[in-house]
């Protein structure tokens, strides 16, 4: 193997590794933003979601992703994928998976059932993430024919969990004493220093997920992933404080909740565009991400009453369809020689002389994509639902579902408020 080869194959593991630890940021973020009697039971969902996207992914979730195409659709399944060549960029893609199965289980933390919730982060990694992706990263996939740019997943995996999410917090309901009276309770997190360092973990996290997305180091490649690292930087600093001045403005205090999902929110609305905008696209990106992911989650809480215990479906699902949007606003585009010679601007946004057509493709992709997570989540929830059921019975609930779920306690030696 070329000496190239094999630095482009480890930095594709490296950056895998850095998602994977973007699972621990998962579980501290919805563990702090939840009550302490839930901690054990997002811990399992979060460990869970490691372990079934993992098998699934390679069972068969990853050949329905990168399989041979199928009429511009999905890929060609095929069980137990061993190209042993192949083998880093499974790995890769797996964390990708499981990233956005995880996605789900914060927005309905603290009132459904473990096991139906396993079946769903299944269904999750081997269906209703492959499928869609398979339109954008593979090669013949319908939007990757559009010119539709998601670089590394702030449609493909941040909204796909977004909008299952949304489907999920709608379909299992409120936690116990949320609304009285039509009016929104506040619920505070147990641990406010355990979601600030899971967002931190995500962050870092962060510069494995996008400039890893680069697939390769070596050559000109260093210099793009290098770019992609401060795109990813500059926009979840943005991110943050937007949403802190915002929330600051807004309440009367700097809210920590809010900054700290600022940052996420640029972060995620970045991730489409990381490559394709440059620092300061990078910038505007982020701003706007923090800046709508306040209202977004007031929207949702307050006027839609969906029960969203760490705003998952505003940082995921909304800040996803916007940042991706915004790349047909920013994207710098490229010069593209034609056959006779001729030069033309090619994937340009509308502020850098490309017209409406990035921005179509890119609403094309926002909405294909969004419909899909929607109506295949509904489905497969629906019938869970009647099934199997969605929600623990209300003793449990307020008993905690570490209790009542796992026989246990997260702090045994405190005595802590359970309600």
């Amino acid at each position: 193997m070329e000496a190239n080869a094999v630095l482009d194959l480890m930095w594709i593991l490296i950056a895998g590794i850095l998602v994977f630890f973007m699972q621990a940021g998962f579980t501290l973020v919805e563990s702090g933003f939840t009550r302490s009697k839930n901690t054990i039971n997002i811990v399992m969902k979060n460990l869970m979601d490691l372990c079934i996207g993992s098998i699934g992914f390679w069972l068969i979730g990853y050949t329905l992703m990168y399989g041979e195409d199928i009429g511009n659709f999905l890929g060609s399944p095929s069980l137990f994928y061993n190209v042993k060549e192949d083998m880093h960029n499974l790995f890769f893609q797996t964390v990708f998976a499981a990233t956005a199965a995880t996605i789900v289980s914060g927005a309905i933390a603290e009132r459904t059932k473990f096991s139906t919730y396993l079946i769903f982060s299944l269904l999750m990694t081997v269906l209703i993430y492959p499928v869609s992706g398979h339109w954008v990263w593979q090669g013949d996939g319908w939007l990757t024919d559009l010119g539709f740019i998601d670089f590394a997943g702030s449609t493909v995996v941040h909204s796909v969990g977004g909008w299952a999410a949304l489907v999920a917090a709608y379909l299992v309901g409120p936690r116990i004493g949320k609304y009285i009276d039509g009016k929104s309770q506040a619920i505070p997190g147990h641990n406010m220093m355990y979601g600030a360092l899971g967002v931190f973990i995500l962050w870092l996290g962060w510069f494995g997920f996008n400039p890893g997305s680069q697939l390769a180091i070596s050559g000109d490649n260093a210099n793009a992933v290098a770019g992609i690292v401060i795109t990813t930087n500059l926009a979840a600093a943005a991110g943050a404080m937007v949403a802190l001045f915002t929330s600051w403005i807004r309440y009367g205090k700097p809210e920590v909740s809010m900054s700290l999902n600022g940052a996420l929110a640029g972060l995620v609305g970045i991730t489409a565009g990381c490559a394709a905008v440059d620092n300061f696209g990078a910038i505007a990106i982020g701003a706007i991400s923090g800046l709508i992911v306040v209202f977004s989650i007031e929207f949702i809480d307050k006027k839609l009453k969906i029960d969203d215990p760490v705003g998952a479906i505003s940082v995921h699902g909304v800040c996803g369809a916007v940042g991706t949007l915004l790349v047909g606003l920013f994207a710098l585009g490229s010069m593209e020689t034609l056959e006779d010679g001729t030069t033309q601007l090619v994937n340009a946004g509308l502020f850098y002389g490309g017209g409406f057509t990035q921005l179509g493709a890119q609403a094309a992709g926002v909405f294909g994509i969004g419909l899909w997570a929607l109506i295949t989540s509904f489905i497969v929830l629906f019938i869970l639902k009647k099934t199997l059921g969605l929600r623990v019975t209300k003793e449990e609930e307020i008993d905690g579902l570490d209790n009542s779920e796992h026989d246990g306690s997260a702090y045994p030696d405190f005595r802590l408020n359970q309600h």
